[in-house]
């Protein structure tokens, strides 16, 4: 028994990665809350009084992008003031808020306001929750643990997906409510980040963290060893001016590994998915294609393919690393939205398509939302800055992506009703065979890479394609 605890382990990683992940879950929940109730929303039986227009239902969708990006400031200065566990902690107050403004009370005004609540901790969740897993995670579980987050938002969109098919609207609130109070309780026995506690000179605490987490004695080479190499690193930035946005800007390896998230994120945000998920219903419904059960059961199908593509992922993540994977899921996304756009003129021009075609590749872009668009840039995002940078830098980024996302499903709706239903999957295939040149050309491999040994590479990457982009 003894050399087993000697040899570590590491199912405190996965527990503490799981609790902190409920918020994504909890985030998918609120992302998949419009698709079964937009129905219900525009009828005549609609909890607002009277049946909400299409662009009511797309301003409610949207408002939660829109107040995620100051939900992301916010969060990244808690996260560095106060910690990364009381930052996640803090996420659930918003989302509570949003389901009781929508019990409490439902007009058009109210549900907007309830959609920023929960997008003020959608942006949390982004930020602070990615953040921690990394820092609480060993090298080698880097990349499992950080397909987690689409994991868990695909799990909370297939629930609401099912649950708002078949419960009420106020008693999908009432049980959703629930969430966010035991992720607060589950968090309580959380430990803080080991990265965090160095960096606020709590080394003895960082040690004891460190050992926890790993399953060792506090006294092991290996504890003591990546406590020191955090302290090394801690001591090295305090000599250094004052860190400001500015500051890092100026540094080339900062500046340009900062460029090239920020592209991904463009790139993964535009994809076209995050669109797709939450107009699922309507979406099905425009492809013109009829099954024998409704379009509502046939979305439960969406977040069930994003979870399998994710746990696919996670299982092969660190086998075959990050830019393959990346480059693959954004060069078939390309080809199904273009295909999807195809099919849509087809069928509006009376030529017939056989009906499983549109779903089938529908869900094939879905799969590579799951498998690789969706995950990867958030795992090599924090793989790529110190932890003394890293909040500054993923707020901005997170900020960054979520303004794009708040674009893609503000304009879905006026795009289709001004030049057709096709013309956002034009878009869309666009977007994502972009992505593939540029992943493909432009974007490192950070698998089983320090955040030393990836600035140093980033810095030694003099070639002419990278310098455009500096």
């Amino acid at each position: 028994m003894e050399k087993k605890f000697k040899e570590g382990h590491t199912y405190l990683q996965w527990t503490f990665a799981l609790i902190a992940n409920i918020t994504l879950l909890a985030y998918g929940m609120e992302c998949g809350w419009i698709s079964p109730t937009t129905k219900i929303l525009q009828s005549e039986a609609s909890p607002t009084g009277y049946p909400l227009s299409d662009n009511m239902v797309a301003w409610i969708a949207s408002a939660m992008s829109m107040s995620a990006i100051f939900g992301v400031s916010l969060y990244s200065y808690i996260a560095d003031a106060f910690g990364r566990r009381i930052g996640i902690i803090l996420i659930a107050i918003p989302e509570a808020i949003a389901w009781i403004i929508k019990l409490s009370y439902s007009s058009t005004t109210t549900l907007i306001i309830a959609r920023m609540f929960a997008g003020l901790a959608a942006g949390g969740c982004f930020n602070i929750v990615p953040m921690y897993v990394k820092e609480i995670s060993q090298d080698d579980m880097r990349g499992v643990l950080g397909t987690l987050p689409i994991v868990l938002q695909s799990v909370g969109l297939l629930i609401m997906y099912i649950i708002g098919s078949y419960l009420s609207y106020f008693t999908v609130i009432w049980v959703v409510m629930l969430l966010p109070i035991l992720t607060a309780l589950l968090l309580l026995k959380a430990p803080e980040s080991p990265a965090f506690l160095v960096k606020r000179g709590k080394i003895n605490e960082a040690i004891e963290t460190v050992a926890l987490l790993r399953g060792l004695e506090k006294d092991d080479k290996i504890v003591q060893s990546i406590v020191e190499s955090m302290k090394k690193e801690d001591e090295h930035f305090k000599t250094l001016p004052n860190i400001s946005i500015l500051s890092i800007l100026k540094e080339q390896s900062w500046r340009h590994g900062l460029i090239l998230i920020l592209f991904s994120f463009m790139f993964h945000a535009l994809n076209g998915c995050y669109a797709i998920m939450t107009y699922a219903s309507t979406i099905l419904i425009s492809t013109g294609v009829k099954f024998d059960i409704s379009p509502e059961i046939q979305t439960l199908s969406f977040p069930i393919v994003i979870t399998i593509t994710a746990l696919t992922l996670a299982a092969c993540v660190e086998k075959f690393g990050r830019k393959p994977l990346l480059v693959g899921t954004y060069l078939i996304s390309a080809c199904a939205m273009t295909a999807i756009a195809v099919m849509i003129v087809l069928q509006k021009q009376g030529i017939v398509v056989p009906s499983w075609l549109p779903v089938t590749t529908i869900m094939l872009a879905v799969a590579m939302y799951g498998g690789g668009v969706s995950p990867i840039p958030f795992i090599i995002m924090t793989e790529m800055f110190s932890f003394q940078i890293r909040a500054k830098m993923v707020g901005m980024v997170i900020t960054f992506g979520w303004f794009m996302t708040f674009i893609v499903v503000t304009i879905y709706t006026p795009m289709c009703n001004a030049f057709g239903q096709f013309s956002p999957f034009v878009f869309y295939g666009a977007i994502n065979f972009a992505g593939f040149i540029f992943t493909a050309i432009f974007v490192p491999e950070t698998k089983g890479k320090s955040e030393e040994e990836i600035l140093q590479m980033l810095s030694k990457k003099k070639d002419t394609k990278t310098q455009m982009l500096i």
